[in-house]
């Protein structure tokens, strides 16, 4: 008997999904256009690659696990729009706040019915483990934290709309 083609990868080779929220954010708060992680130890790598041609801004992020991991050696995300521009703040975001950034495709709802109130409106607080919203991604809905702490700034996406990978959802002041 011959072994599966793809096998499931063990926990530590997957891609943790917190982590590359963080990478997102940290990329989009520094300014920074390009960001590679290799964990050999782990057998991950991650690139992730920001702007386009005619100074479109995009986040094109690439998985990459290494040869032997039982996964294909890369799998490409989808492409999500940066920030706008705004000059109070390193890479568009202002000072003392940060973005909760989608972490899939899907479509973006603010609460969890449509008679229901918002999980979180503007001026409310949010911890780590506080749902900020549910993304439905072929038929399941998806609870989304905010992993950080502050109160909500701004709403930056309509209910009901279609959102992409690495796309800001909420502001948050964080300070």
């Amino acid at each position: 008997m011959s072994p599966p083609k793809n096998p499931r990868p063990e926990a530590s080779q997957m891609i943790d999904l917190k982590m590359l929220r963080r990478l997102v954010r940290l990329m989009t708060g520094a300014g920074i256009t390009e960001l590679e992680v290799d964990d050999a130890s782990n057998g991950v790598r991650v690139r992730l690659k920001r702007g386009g041609e005619g100074g479109e801004g995009v986040v094109q992020p690439m998985v990459q696990v290494l040869p032997g991991a039982g996964v294909p050696a890369a799998v490409p995300a989808a492409s999500a729009p940066a920030p706008a521009a705004d000059a109070s703040g390193a890479g568009g975001i202002p000072a003392g706040h940060e973005q909760i950034t989608s972490p899939m495709v899907g479509t973006f709802y603010r609460a969890s019915s449509p008679e229901a109130d918002p999980f979180v409106d503007v001026g409310g607080s949010v911890e780590d483990e506080s749902v900020v919203c549910i993304i439905e991604a072929m038929k399941v809905m998806n609870e989304i934290k905010a992993e950080l702490r502050g109160v909500v700034a701004e709403v930056l996406v309509e209910n009901g709309e279609p959102i992409e990978f690495g796309q800001p959802l909420f502001l948050v002041k964080t300070s």
